[in-house]
């Protein structure tokens, strides 16, 4: 069994999944099952106030658990898939588990062949935060990963060493900027533009 295979199969379980991105390892689980997102928060001793993020293969995909703005959709095109987390309303099918009661969910799509193979076989949403226990360095290699996180896991996806900036976090309808990582100086420009 492909290891892709193998993690998709491990996230239809509500297992953990360690999987590389463009910036650092996340941990993903299905992220409309709210049993295996509070197993997420759990092998991340996070505090169940900040919200995780969802990862999609695609922006229609996305656009299934979330509603979005026109000026949230050219967002989107502009820069995903890519470093970006884009912060929207979200449908019903996002759990309140996920988003810690809030109205908008953070979206990604991430610009890695295995995050995305992995998003496409899981045929849900997974989970989009850095594998590592909070407060602790995210992984930029797979044997970076903490050792709890990876206990935690299911599976385990090596594609090698990623990028380590985290994603910039962005809610468009306030042009607001939560968090700065990569690309965070040409969505200024964009959000200034459009």
């Amino acid at each position: 069994m492909s290891a892709i295979r193998e993690a998709a199969e491990a996230v239809a379980d509500g297992e953990l999944v360690v999987y590389p991105t463009e910036t650092v390892y996340g941990l993903g689980a299905d992220a409309t099952n709210p049993a295996a997102v509070e197993r997420v928060f759990e092998a991340k001793g996070r505090d169940r106030s900040n919200p995780i993020s969802l990862a999609v293969p695609s922006v229609p995909a996305a656009l299934e658990h979330v509603h979005a703005s026109d000026r949230e959709r050219r967002f989107m095109a502009t820069f995903l898939p890519g470093p970006v987390t884009v912060l929207c309303r979200r449908r019903d099918s996002v759990p309140d588990v996920l988003t810690s009661g809030r109205e908008r969910v953070g979206v990604r799509v991430p610009d890695h062949p295995l995050a995305l193979r992995l998003c496409e076989r899981a045929e849900r949403p997974i989970t989009a935060t850095s594998a590592n226990v909070s407060g602790n360095p995210s992984a930029r290699t797979a044997r970076d990963v903490d050792p709890a996180i990876r206990e935690a896991a299911a599976v385990v996806l090596d594609g090698g060493e990623t990028g380590g900036t985290e994603s910039t976090v962005v809610d468009v309808s306030t042009e607001t900027i939560h968090r700065r990582g990569a690309d965070a100086e040409r969505i200024e420009r964009w959000l200034a533009a459009n």
